[in-house]
């Protein structure tokens, strides 16, 4: 049993550090959305501005990409929640086998 326990704990501890990751990099993503999009606001309308599409670049119409990295900030702000949620289960799991091990080997003794 306390074998499977540990199990537990060690796979909780890995997939801690996986989604710790996952959770960076979206935050960093949603930055550079976000400062992009600061930037680009301070353009006029007008303004030719590009996309990068794999090795080439696509002309948009400014309030178009504004719209563009808008849906995109929405979607990794749930990204985000749902990779906090899920991080606070394994946090939560990891301690809870944890003192699981450490009763079981107190009562042992």
């Amino acid at each position: 049993l306390v074998r499977e326990i540990e199990s537990q704990a060690v796979a909780a501890q890995q997939q801690i550090g996986l989604v710790r990751t996952q959770l960076a990099s979206r935050q960093r993503e949603m930055r550079l959305a976000q400062l992009t999009r600061s930037e680009i606001s301070t353009l006029p309308p007008d303004t030719p501005v590009y996309e990068g599409v794999g090795k080439m670049f696509v002309c948009l119409p400014v309030p178009e990409l504004q719209t563009k990295l808008g849906g995109q900030m929405k979607d990794m702000e749930a990204e985000v929640e749902s990779l906090g949620k899920r991080l606070h289960y394994l946090e939560t799991t990891a301690k809870n086998s944890q003192e699981h091990i450490e009763r079981m080997l107190k009562g042992q003794q």
